[in-house]
Formats: structure tokens, sequence, C-alpha cells
């Protein structure tokens, strides 16, 4: 029988009920007596929660989670069992059964008959397309042909192992060549096939795709992309698992990173800076997931986020008016709102002549002065030791004679060392936070400061945040998908135990259009900075009427 390409159903006996029938599409299902779960089974042979099962298309398993016992074809499985269509479940009284929406059987393909000498893939395997099969088969057959272990161990250069892995695998297909099904274009599938044996498979042209700015790959049967801020579903998919799992360690090799059931997640980078989130089982109950966020191959510059409408040009004056001025600036905003595109484009306005530190978990930031020197964390290694933190690199640097220190993300008790490096001699300093608003910003500063363990006054930390921090930069992603500065404020000093701001620009929304995009105006408050007659002092050209809530300002209409 061949199974549906979207959905399952599980047939749930019991010998004292009546069996029942559900529906089940791709995905994981808590299994237990508590109500809380997607299949609750409650006569008392069953734990709360017992074990789980994951669906998907080209590999389904069963775990069990609290060795109540799981029993897979009247044998008890370990922790965890693939299963296939038709095989019993037996999980206390009851039994499932698992297979396809579809009710009737579908006839089984034709078998391909072939010279003991020629590999022709066989349309047997239960649970996968007939596309994926094939690939499955020419990818085995490949393997077999070619030892691609020792291959990429041996001393041939890069383009040399590519041309014999592409030459073997044109072999391959060219033999089979006649007997593929219709609809599969043999040179497609031969670039599909190559690109998971050596390359990053489907994400391939995903990641050359410039309309697509996050990847989000969720097991083998599942991967998403973002496209001008909003989610679609593509028709990518891998093999199977484990040639996500290929893939994930050919991301984090290069990097000196690992992944394993000792460290089932990792935070790494691709060659051209794209940062690369991915986490395996047993914490992803779903099979392997990566997050790619990818960036630009060409870094985006302030004009390029004056099109967009991510900031206006009076407020982009403004923030490298400050940037020289030695101001240090915190970008705060949520996940995936444009942090690091806007660090970047302020770490564009550093001074040629100035040394610039970079301290980054993984290395994004794309700078282009000359005088740079960037850092990286290291995580620990198999043994749990060797580990390098953020915190670490922190204290290092002001070692190192920086002019400029820039922080790719503060999280924890590197925030402490940070604030007083910006009140030890090294103001003009960049970083970024994970904040709702300024204020929030600030709450999250305080947070992150008693994380060091230094027991410190409240009073204590926040004279040392009021000091250090000049200005906060607050950029939001909006319902239409569009990022935009949405507040730039001002830290203007303590009153009593409280952190006093003052905004200088806001965006105020005024509604959306037909197609759904945001309208709104980035308007000065009427604040002036209490820095103001610094600029003139330095002898910086600059138009005090940008504060002027009457002049004449912009209109944003969503672009993107």
């Amino acid at each position: 029988m061949q199974l549906s390409s979207t959905m399952f159903q599980i047939q749930i006996s019991h010998p004292a009920r009546n069996a029942r029938i559900m529906p089940a599409p791709f995905g994981a299902y808590m299994i237990g007596a508590d109500a809380s779960n997607r299949i609750v089974l409650d006569d008392g042979s069953v734990e709360e929660v017992h074990a789980v099962l994951t669906l998907m298309q080209d590999e389904s398993y069963i775990e069990d989670l609290m060795g109540g016992g799981v029993y897979v074809e009247g044998r008890r499985i370990g922790n965890r069992q693939q299963i296939f269509p038709g095989t019993p479940i037996q999980i206390g009284n009851y039994t499932l059964y698992i297979d396809s929406a579809a009710a009737e059987p579908t006839a089984s393909p034709p078998s391909v008959v072939s010279a003991p000498e020629v590999f022709a893939p066989k349309m047997k395997s239960p649970n996968v397309s007939a596309i994926q099969a094939i690939k499955q088969q020419i990818h085995s057959e490949l393997v077999d042909r070619l030892d691609l272990k020792r291959l990429s161990m041996s001393k041939l250069q890069e383009n040399e192992l590519q041309d014999k892995i592409k030459q073997t695998l044109a072999g391959i297909i060219n033999e089979i060549r006649s007997r593929l099904p219709r609809g599969i274009h043999p040179d497609r599938l031969a670039k599909e096939i190559f690109d998971e044996a050596v390359g990053l498979g489907p994400l391939e042209d995903l990641l050359e795709d410039e309309t697509v700015t996050e990847i989000m790959v969720n097991g083998p049967g599942q991967v998403f992309v973002e496209r001008a801020g909003k989610l679609e579903l593509t028709d990518c998919t891998f093999i199977n698992s484990t040639s996500v799992h290929a893939v994930i360690d050919r991301i984090v090799s290069p990097i000196g990173r690992r992944i394993d059931e000792s460290q089932p997640y990792v935070d790494a980078r691709l060659a051209d800076g794209s940062r690369v989130n991915a986490i395996i089982h047993p914490l992803s109950l779903i099979g392997p997931c990566i997050t790619i966020r990818k960036f630009s191959k060409d870094p985006f510059k302030v004009q390029d986020l004056i099109n967009f409408g991510t900031l206006t040009a009076d407020v982009a004056e403004f923030l490298r008016v400050c940037v020289i001025l030695r101001k240090n600036i915190i970008v705060s905003g949520g996940t995936g709102s444009g942090k690091t595109t806007l660090l970047n484009v302020l770490s564009s306005y550093l001074p040629d002549n100035e040394r610039i530190l970079t301290i980054e978990d993984a290395a994004e930031l794309r700078l282009t002065q000359a005088h740079i020197v960037r850092l990286e964390a290291r995580p620990a290694n198999i043994e749990g030791r060797g580990a390098v933190t953020i915190r670490d690199l922190v204290r290092n640097a002001l070692r190192m004679r920086p002019d400029r220190i820039v922080v790719g993300e503060c999280r924890g008790a590197e925030a402490l060392d940070m604030l007083q490096a910006m009140n030890t001699g090294h103001e003009g300093s960049l970083t970024t936070i994970h904040a709702n608003s300024p204020r929030d910003t600030l709450a999250r500063l305080e947070t992150m400061v008693l994380m060091a363990g230094m027991d410190l006054p409240m009073r204590a930390i926040r004279e040392q945040v009021g000091s250090a921090v000049h200005l906060i930069c607050q950029i939001s992603r909006f319902s239409d998908g569009t990022r935009k500065v949405s507040r730039v404020t001002e830290v203007s000093g303590l009153e009593g135990d409280r952190i006093t701001l003052q905004d200088i620009f806001e965006f105020k929304q005024t509604g959306v259009n037909d197609q759904g995009k945001v309208l709104g105006e980035m308007k000065p408050t009427g604040a002036v900075p209490t820095f103001i007659e610094e600029i003139a002092m330095r002898g910086i050209q600059f138009d005090r009427s940008i504060f002027d809530p009457a002049r004449k300002h912009n209109t944003w209409g969503g672009i993107r």
C-alpha cells in the first residue's frame, strides 16, 4: 500500500472498548493517560505521558518516554524504534496501527529488470514517495561505488573530488535513464543527489535564492522559508534524517563545532556569514531541525535600509553623528527584527583610523574597515572543557588596546564587563539585546548584570547603566513583515532610583493599506538630545531642524 503524501491515520484498538480511527498529519504525537496528550489512552495500563509517536513522510518511529513498556510486533523496544505501516504497536492494553489516510491500496509499481552488472532502483519502500525512493537508492549506490569519506580525507583537491563524484553519478543515472518514471528529469535528479552527497542538499537552491531571507528545516520532510517577512512552505525535502544530519555536519565541522547526543544543538555559520542553528534527537521529536538566517551577499548599506523603509535619512544621519561622537549604542528588538543588520550598518560608520574589536558567538558581522580584529566564542569540547565565553572575550578585549568594541549580542553575565568597559574609557561601543522596548532593554541589562553573581545593589547597577548607555535604537518587525526602527531613545541619566529616558524619534503607525502594508511616519518628538552641544564643539556639520516636529518628514508606506 502506498502512503498518502500528506497524512496518516491511526487505528486504536482495546479488548474491552470500540476501536477508533483518527486522522494523523505529519508531526509528533504525545501518547499517555493524561488528557493533555494528543493520543489519550486512559484505562490505567498506560503512564500519564507514556510515549511519543513521530510521523514523517520518509521515516516514522515510536519512542518510550517513561520506561513503561512499548511493544512493536510483540517485542519490547529500547528507547526508540522505527515503525512501518501496518506494524502493531502495543502500549498497555491498547494496540495502535499506523496506515495511510487513503483507504484503497494502490497498485505496486512494476519491478525493473536489468542486467546483473547494471544498477536499477526498485520501487518497493513502503514509506517514501517514488521520487524519494529513487533518490535514496541512487545515493546508496553512489556511496557503494565511491567511498566518499575516504575520498574526502584523501589528497584530492575539492574540484577533483567533485568531478569524480559527478562522473560516477552521471554513470549511475545513465544506466537507468530509460527506466525513470515520467516527470523525473535526469539532470535535475543528478543535481539534487550531488547536492545531498557533498553540499547542503535541497538547501543549495534556497541559499542561492536572493528573495529568501530565512530557511527552516523541520525534519527531513518539511522545509519553510521566509520571503518578504512571510513564511512559505516549499516542496523541498531531504531523502531521510541521515541526510539532514550529514548537512549539519558539513556546516559545523569546518568551524570546529560538533553536534551529537551529548551536545544535541549548535550555533554555527556558513561561509557567507549566514547564521545557523541546528538541533537533533533527543531534543527534537520531529527529526533534525536547521534554521538558517541568511545574509545578503552584498551587506546592506544605510541607503538600502532607507529604501526598505527601515529608517529615514534624518534618523540615519543622527545615528551616524552619534557613532562619530563615540556614544555607546544598544540596538534592541525581538527575534528576527533585524538587529544584526542594523548593527552592521551602524558599524560601517566607525572611522577607518581606529582599532575595532568584534566579539560574537558565531561571527556574522561584516565590517569593511582596515583595522579589525574578529573574536569568536568557542563551545566546550566532547569532555566538557575548553569553552571560551563571550564574557571571557570581552575581558580579554580590554587588554588588546581597542578603540571600539562591537559585541554581536549581550545575553548574559558579559553585560557587566561591557558596562564597565563603556565606563572606563572604551566609549563608542555597540551591541544588541533582545528586548521589546527601550525600558525593557534597561530591565534586561539589570538582570544580566545580576547573572554575573557579583551581588551588586540595584542602585549601583542602575548608576552603571545610566552612565554607560547613551542611546537605545529599538527595531521592530511589523504585521506586514517589514522591519522598522520604531524608536530612537536617549538614556539621560538617573533620577532617584529610576533611569530616565527620552524618545528622540518615534514611529507612529497610522494604519494599513489595501495590500496589508503598514503605513506610518517616523517623527521627532521635539526632544533635543542632551549632547547636542558636543556636535558643534566637534565641528560636525549637522542640521538641528531634524528635531523639529513641525518640519516636513518622510511618510512610510512599508516598503520592503
